[in-house]
């Protein structure tokens, strides 16, 4: 059972659409009905007009059926008359009191009935754990059937299935498997060879020769596709191209993967949206967060807000939503952390009383994604569930740290960093020129820029050296006389009370504050 509004959100990535209606977003779907030959008034809150001859004859079954929605597939239409056709649903749809949700027709009725099925009939499996489909049994069965080692693979090369059968195995296999995913340079190499761009365009499956040097011997691959969509391909180890029968039985082993993966990533992300919503309300301040906490399976404190961003060099948003992907794999509620993408940016919540838990599941997270992406996190302090509002800020305050710090930095958590993140504060401060442009400190750099002493420096060494001249000659690597006359010489061109605690603690305050200007 699930609302229309969280069908269309799921099935809107297969280009399914609501015409009109917008009100009955919030209506529960609990059965499905599909129209018999013998029966057209088949019952159920969503219909399948499976068969209808036309919109007209579709929305009359439903609303025979006394169905909330019906979901219909039309035929290809030209680009131009798309919107008249959804005029003409919404039109309908109102007359006779029905949702009507207008299907690609370049997805399939199995494809359409497998995800329907899955997230209105089985939706309520989501919450206790779901496993995945049985992919393993046809990976298998496909092997038997064509006689070679099969791997059915993501649309990222990511391991979903394997089978028994070693006959034509090779060690390239068995790399992708051990690790989970095709190794890159694997990936470089079919890539120069245009399989992936021949996966993106054609169902046909194509030969992959052997490659010694990669330990690769020769393979079938064919798509996997959800109308328009890319979900995966199948693998086949083979000496030479498949022929006849067997070549028919791996295109529709692609079909049969197909509509697995539908019905597992219909229930995947029907998961992922309830998640999303509870994870973004203890983020903005829900007003009962120990319930959405609860309904999470979150501990009530010790909880810590990780905040993440990934990107590679040519594309800003492909890697993100790969990485909240990876962050929400798994059914059930056996993933240690709760997940939602806000923007550029993915958010999770975890049980970690200690940073190091949360730097090993940033670390197991930059795992399972491709080299090439760059990871940037931030860790907030130790929380209760009232607290996440402000785990969240501090967690994006360690996150532009992290962003700003060298390549292969720790990503920094906030009780740990606190006094780094405080003295970004005071830089961005004196950024936009909230520091005084009078006193000591900025007399001494105005006379350090145009003459080239070393006032400045000099100053700062004696404060953190809390007055101590030798230390402070050490740090400067100068004579103790020196840094003497240097403070003699100050203290001739700007009031300089060193004796005076408060002008001390401002003068350290103002120079950690202008560290960037000081730099240069």
């Amino acid at each position: 059972m699930i609302t229309l509004d969280r069908l269309v959100n799921v099935l809107g990535g297969y280009g399914v659409r609501l015409c009109g209606r917008p009100e009955a977003r919030t209506m529960w779907l609990r059965g499905v009905a599909m129209p018999e030959t013998a029966d057209r008034h088949a019952a159920g809150d969503l219909l399948l007009a499976v068969g209808a001859p036309g919109l007209d004859e579709a929305v009359r079954w439903a609303a025979a059926a006394k169905a909330t929605a019906v979901l219909v597939r039309p035929e290809a239409t030209a680009a131009g008359e798309e919107g008249d056709l959804e005029r003409e649903a919404a039109a309908l749809g109102d007359r006779h009191g029905v949702a009507v949700l207008l299907a690609d027709p370049a997805v399939s009725w199995s494809q359409l009935a497998g995800m329907v099925y899955g997230l209105v009939l089985e939706s309520r499996e989501t919450a206790s754990g779901r496993g995945p489909t049985d992919l393993f049994a046809l990976a298998d069965n496909l092997a038997d059937v064509v006689g070679g080692a099969v791997t059915i693979e993501d649309r990222h090369s990511r391991v979903l299935a394997y089978s028994r059968s070693q006959e034509g195995g090779d060690p390239a296999r068995l790399e992708t498997i051990l690790g989970r995913r095709v190794p890159d340079r694997l990936r470089e190499l079919l890539q120069r060879r245009g399989v992936f761009a021949h996966l993106a365009a054609t169902d046909e499956p194509v030969f992959v020769p052997a490659d010694a040097a990669n330990g690769l011997t020769g393979r079938m691959v064919v798509a996997v596709r959800a109308g328009r969509e890319l979900l995966g391909s199948v693998w086949i180890g083979c000496a030479s191209p498949l022929t006849g029968a067997h070549r028919r039985a791996l295109a529709d082993g692609a079909r049969t993967v197909a509509l697995h993966l539908l019905r597992s990533r219909a229930s995947a992300d029907l998961e992922r949206q309830v998640e999303s919503d509870l994870v973004i309300r203890l983020l903005e301040g829900s007003a009962d967060a120990a319930t959405t906490a609860s309904r999470l399976g979150l501990a009530p404190q010790g909880l810590r807000v990780i905040a993440v961003r990934a990107d590679t060099a040519d594309d800003r948003h492909a890697a993100l939503l790969l990485a909240f992907e990876q962050a929400t794999t798994g059914f059930g509620w056996s993933r240690p952390g709760r997940s939602a993408l806000l923007g550029d940016t993915l958010y999770t919540v975890l049980r970690a009383e200690e940073a190091g838990a949360a730097r090993q599941w940033i670390t197991a997270l930059r795992a399972e994604l491709p080299a090439r992406v760059r990871v940037a996190a931030g860790i907030g302090a130790p929380a209760e569930v009232a607290e996440l509002p402000a785990g969240r800020q501090e967690a994006d305050e360690c996150l532009a740290l992290h962003e700003s710090a060298a390549p292969g930095s720790v990503p920094p958590a906030y009780d740990e960093s606190w006094d780094d993140l405080l003295l970004r504060r005071l830089r961005a401060a004196a950024r936009t020129g909230r520091t005084p442009a009078r006193g000591p400190v900025s007399t001494l750099l105005r006379h350090d820029t145009r003459h080239g002493t070393r006032f400045v420096p000099t100053l700062r060494a004696w404060l953190e050296s809390q007055g101590d001249l030798t230390l402070a000659a050490e740090r400067l690597q100068v004579h103790p006389n020196t840094v003497r006359n240097r403070l003699r010489k100050m203290a001739e061109l700007t009031p300089l009370d060193l004796d005076d605690a408060r002008q001390r603690l401002a003068m350290t305050i103002m120079l950690a504050a202008m560290e960037d200007e000081l730099r240069l």
